[in-house]
């Protein structure tokens, strides 16, 4: 790709992994090649695991405990995970094998201090021109929000679990 760009889906509002998510649908469809690394995720039902193996060229890796991550005392494996995580990242990013690589959750990585913002920073100067970068998660830095080409914000107006409604299969998860 030319001119590839980085973008960033953040916010309290839902929508950010499923705006990632559908920019990859559409990529795919144009037979461009795109990597989605999770952070903060290590559940095995989450949706979009079971349709990326049913789309060429659609990879989903995970880096994260099926557990929930205390924010102010995360786990050690937490840290390590995102750490890993970030590693794989790069690696990936500089491979020039994919045109589309989605950092999801990575923001809440960096709000919960699992990895710290300058790693986050390096990279996207690094990455290659080709390479498209998205970022999701709540809390993004603002310097990375600095240096982004898109920033789209989610803003909460109404959501069923300020009622008590749990996340919904196929709709949450």
């Amino acid at each position: 790709m030319e001119n590839a760009r980085v973008h960033v889906y953040t916010g309290n509002g839902k929508g950010k992994t499923t705006a990632a998510l559908g920019l990859a649908m559409r990529a795919t469809g144009h037979e461009l090649r795109v990597y989605m690394i999770q952070f903060m995720k290590g559940r095995i039902n989450y949706g979009e695991l079971e349709t990326a193996k049913l789309i060429p060229n659609f990879t989903i890796k995970q880096f994260g405990r099926p557990d929930f991550v205390s924010k102010e005392h995360p786990d050690p494996e937490d840290i390590k995970l995102a750490q890993e995580g970030l590693n794989h990242a790069k690696d990936i990013i500089l491979s020039g094998e994919y045109d589309i690589v989605i950092l999801d959750e990575i923001n809440v990585a960096m709000d919960f201090a699992l990895i710290s913002s300058e790693p986050v920073l390096s990279l996207l100067e690094e990455r290659p021109p080709s390479v498209e970068l998205i970022l999701t998660g709540r809390n993004c830095p603002r310097e990375i929000v600095k240096v982004a080409d898109y920033v789209t914000e989610m803003l909460e107006i109404k959501h069923p679990y300020t009622e008590g409604t749990m996340a919904r299969k196929g709709i949450g998860w």
